[in-house]
Order: structure tokens, then sequence, then C-alpha cells
């Protein structure tokens, strides 16, 4: 068997072990035990699906959902951007001038 195989292999395990209070363990064991399964089962189960929540939330800041109309004037903008205004051009000086330590002057 090749290290791919091993990879794919459903019956290869991984083990994680946590060190935690009595207390907590109490608490866990009660709760593995009011949903009828083990605290071993119990806990990968509330792993993973904490793991899920994280991905479904570094998914929603890696994605932009825009409309049709939205996604049509993006594009515009992007082809053919507004000239920066006043309000713009002191922004970008405030930000050059606090961090890069000079200001370069805006056109």
């Amino acid at each position: 068997m090749n290290q791919h195989d091993s990879d794919t292999d459903t019956s290869v395990r991984g083990r994680i072990t946590a060190r935690l209070s009595a207390e907590k363990q109490r608490v866990l064991q009660l709760a593995a035990e009011l949903s009828g399964s083990t605290i071993n089962q119990f806990i990968v189960q509330a792993a993973l699906k904490a793991a899920e929540d994280v991905f479904a939330q570094e998914e929603a800041f890696r994605t932009i959902r825009l409309t049709a109309e939205e996604s049509e004037r993006f594009v515009a903008l992007l082809e053919s951007p507004p000239k920066p205004n006043d309000a713009l051009k002191r922004a970008m000086d405030k930000f050059r001038k606090q961090h890069l330590g000079h200001v370069y002057s805006t056109p």
C-alpha cells in the first residue's frame, strides 16, 4: 500500500487526546448520555460540527454574492473607475503619512 492509499483508507484511524478537569469530563459524560451516545462519539460529533461551522464562516468571508445588476455595475466600475474625489485623496494622504512615514502629493 502506498502513502496515497493510506490517506484514503477509512480503516486507518487517528487518535486525539485531551486533558480536562474532572468537572468538565462529568459535564461531557452527562451530555453524551443524554444524547444517547458514548463520550467519544459525543466529542467527535461536537468537534466535527464546530469544524463545519468554522468552514462555513470562512466561506462566507471569502465569497461575495452579487445580483446580475450588481455584477454588471462592478465590472463597469473596474473597466472605467471614477476619478478620486477630495475625500479619497485626503484619506490616501493620511494613510501614506501614517503608514509610510511621508506624503506623496495626490494629483
